[in-house]
């Protein structure tokens, strides 16, 4: 059996990445709560790509519903720990990894965390625990990458001077603490995260609209898809891969949506256009949820 090496394995990143910024990855450190979908597949792009760095975070388990698009859900962890098993398989594509394994600790371990990594990726859909991340993201001056609730792949890229998704898209949790952030604001965040998705891309035309009136009732799960989940994923690793190197270009805190149905990029509208289109979604809204 031919032995491992850092060298090896990453010998093929050369004309991507040259030799000094193939060590700069392999020194760089990423936080992500959440490996479960879009933060596994960005989780485990990362690890590939020979980030050496990662401290992760996930309060769930594994089940079966998960293996449609989970990167590290398998059959041998289904019913195991989110974190735990996402580690022990890094640790079998790079045996040098070092990685920082949390549960439902790290909301009170922020303040810990963000100075010693170097980019964050939000890998969750918690409101209250969302809330409290991108706030503390700015107090520490840690950029931050997410990604929108859509069924086309997306990604953000929120900077410390940026605003918070919270302010950005006037969800009611701003000023609030995030102990009290109550369930009807959670649904409130995600109708308004909604509202914004339909506004600035095409993602109604790509989607069954009563699976996705039972979504916005609650009476049924996220949908969500194996291609759609892994390009997010990768788009996200991507920025990080960007902000360790200090590379430009890149995204902003409003970010884009892939579409590659129509094979084309979807950038948010302008205010003109975006006005009049959110008055008929709101109204589409209002008559699917009726």
């Amino acid at each position: 059996m031919t032995a491992f090496t850092y060298e090896e394995m990453t010998t093929r990143n050369r004309g991507f990445v040259d030799e000094q910024e193939q060590e700069r990855l392999r020194k760089g450190s990423v936080f992500i709560p959440g490996v479960g979908g879009m933060g596994g597949a960005a989780f485990m792009a990362l690890v590939r790509a020979g980030v050496g760095r990662f401290v992760i975070a996930d309060i769930d388990v594994f089940e079966v519903s998960n293996l449609n698009r989970q990167l590290f859900c398998r059959a041998d962890t289904i019913d195991r720990q989110k974190a735990e098993s996402a580690a022990r398989l890094a640790r079998e594509i790079n045996p040098e990894i070092e990685l920082e394994v949390l549960g439902r600790e790290w909301t009170d371990r922020l303040d810990d965390i963000l100075p010693r990594v170097d980019v964050v990726i939000n890998g969750m859909d918690d409101a209250a625990a969302g809330a409290h991340f991108y706030r503390k993201c700015r107090e520490h001056g840690r950029t931050l990458i997410d990604a929108y609730a859509s069924p086309l792949p997306s990604v953000t890229v929120v900077k410390p001077q940026d605003p918070r998704l919270e302010e950005r898209l006037g969800y009611p949790t701003v000023g609030v603490d995030w102990h009290d952030i109550t369930q009807d604001m959670a649904v409130e965040c995600l109708m308004k995260e909604i509202e914004y998705v339909l506004v600035h891309s095409s993602s109604h035309k790509y989607v069954d609209l009563d699976v996705a009136a039972e979504v916005a009732a609650g009476t049924r799960s996220r949908f969500s898809f194996s291609t759609m989940v892994t390009m997010s994923g990768t788009l996200m690793a991507e920025e990080a891969i960007r902000i360790i190197l200090g590379r430009e270009g890149g995204t902003d805190n409003r970010g884009y949506f892939f579409n590659a149905h129509a094979v084309k990029v979807e950038k948010p509208l302008a205010a003109p256009l975006a006005f009049p289109k959110r008055l008929l979604v709101r109204r589409f809204m209002k008559k699917l949820m009726g």
